[in-house]
């Protein structure tokens, strides 16, 4: 055995927790403790706990890709929600193009140009990429 495993083994039992995610109740858990150690660390990069709560976040992130993979959305989608969520209507994006314009991208008829595209990225404080299938 080496070294670093001799060193390492001892520790494992209070590790492997976090380090460790096989199910929904491991999960729940290991969010407790992660909001736990977000509260402590906020976003001090000098923390000395940082680079843990860095390598939980990647932890969390392979265990949500394979257990709750996000559905695949169209930039129309997102547009959608993101009217909705501002209270917009169709003739309230003129930068985007005319009311008819808007109904055809809404409806599946049309796909976002890269020019509305940046436009609704900017107007939405949102990627670009979230417009793009």
């Amino acid at each position: 055995m080496s070294r670093t495993i001799r060193e390492i083994q001892p520790h494992w039992t209070v590790i492997r927790p976090y380090l460790s995610i096989r199910n929904d109740e491991d999960y729940d858990q290991a969010v407790e403790q992660m909001n736990e150690l977000i509260d402590i660390v906020g976003t001090d990069e000098d923390h000395p706990m940082y680079d843990f709560l860095d390598t939980l976040g990647t932890v969390f992130h392979a265990y949500e890709e394979k257990n709750y993979p996000l559905p695949a959305v169209s930039g129309a989608d997102v547009l959608t929600y993101l009217m909705e969520e501002h209270g917009l209507w169709q003739a309230d994006l003129p930068e985007v193009g005319s009311q008819g314009v808007v109904s055809e991208i809404l409806n599946g008829k049309r796909e976002l140009n890269v020019r509305q595209i940046r436009v609704l990225a900017r107007r939405f404080h949102v990627s670009p990429a979230v417009f793009i299938e």
